[in-house]
């Protein structure tokens, strides 16, 4: 029965060599193939570049090795911060590799399919300042066959044609060891991923827990408001103060998301703000970047923007219901709200 393994990444809370090494010996185990899908990958340079040299590694020994990167840059706050690395390093790389684009969506995922049974995924890119200076997530689950070929059916979609269109899926459930239940989703629709998290929001009984980056779905942002004044859930959580502030300058010159405004600032006293370095080509990347969704016993994870824009990503999530998990992830989240709390004040909302 398969296992999941959760590690939590806070910024300064870890060396960058503990996350690369870790990775690459989970890819030092394979055997028999490597499918990486990775947005953000600094191949050629930093700590990272371990895992570069990894998976050329586990080429020379007769693995088969895939990777399938992004090529398409990222413009709006809402879909995703530019990519650190070049990705004709990553191109560069002795294995074989694809690019993917789609004019205006990114393949946003951060997955590796190893042996045809073992997953590594989550919110978390392969950079330096992904492993130390960010807010993450990183999901090994070992020993779930039917998970992996539902993360392999999408890799296999984006290998096969380069472009986005036509990934989107939702996998099996599979329940884990301890009782855990997982069902993958991947985007473009369908599936609506920021639907499966409405859903979940709508059925809140007790707890509703948010970690983001930013939050522009419709549907999110409208069940959240809403849920706001009921203190028996405890709403919290954080969220990129200063990607909100970029979010909402957008909003602000476009009439009919007047409403999305309103909404968000019913939502965010609840919630903690961190002010991350605004983007420049040289500039940290110290981005608040979990992406989950706790209600109840309930915990929506993966690579996914709770965005609008988003939808239009690869993007992949695990749907996972346990009441262990859902507490450990509350755990998580307001550790990171706590440590934030009152930050938000310092965010930039002017041009």
């Amino acid at each position: 029965m398969g296992e999941l393994t959760t590690t939590f990444l806070t910024d300064g809370g870890q060396p960058a060599a503990a996350t690369a090494d870790a990775l690459v010996a989970w890819i030092g185990a394979a055997t028999t193939s490597i499918d990486v899908a990775i947005y953000d990958f600094e191949a050629a340079e930093g700590t990272t570049a371990r895992i570069a040299d990894a998976l050329e590694a586990a080429l020379r020994r007769g693995v088969a090795v895939r990777v399938v990167f992004n090529t398409e840059p990222a413009h709006d706050a809402g879909v995703g911060q530019p990519m650190r690395a070049d990705p004709a390093r990553i191109d560069a790389l002795d294995v074989p590799t694809r690019g993917v684009a789609d004019a205006g969506a990114l393949m946003h995922h951060k997955y590796v399919v190893r042996d045809g049974r073992d997953l590594w995924t989550g919110s978390t890119n392969w950079t330096d300042d992904a492993f130390t200076r960010e807010e993450n997530v990183v999901l090994e689950l070992n020993d779930v066959p039917e998970l992996a070929a539902a993360y392999t059916a999408n890799f296999e979609r984006l290998w096969a044609h380069g472009h986005l269109d036509h990934s989107g899926a939702i996998g099996p459930e599979v329940v884990l060891a301890h009782g855990i239940r997982a069902r993958p989703s991947f985007s473009p629709a369908p599936p609506w991923l920021s639907l499966d998290a409405a859903r979940m929001i709508a059925a809140a009984d007790r707890r509703v827990r948010l970690c983001s980056p930013v939050v522009t779905s419709g549907a999110v942002l409208a069940l959240l408001a809403e849920h706001v004044s009921r203190d028996k859930l405890g709403f919290a959580g954080a969220y990129d103060a200063t990607q909100m502030a970029q979010v909402q300058r957008q909003w602000a010159e476009v009439p009919h998301n007047a409403w999305k405004i309103e909404a968000w600032h019913a939502i965010a006293p609840h919630l903690s703000g961190k002010v991350s370095t605004p983007y420049a080509p040289a500039s940290v990347h110290d981005y608040l970047h979990a992406k989950i969704l706790v209600v109840d016993d309930e915990v929506l994870t993966g690579s996914f923007n709770f965005s609008r824009n988003g939808e239009e990503n690869a993007e992949n999530v695990l749907h996972l219901a346990s009441e262990d998990l859902a507490v450990r992830f509350t755990g998580f989240i307001e550790a990171v709200a706590e440590r934030y709390r009152g930050g938000d004040q310092a965010a930039p909302t002017t041009a």
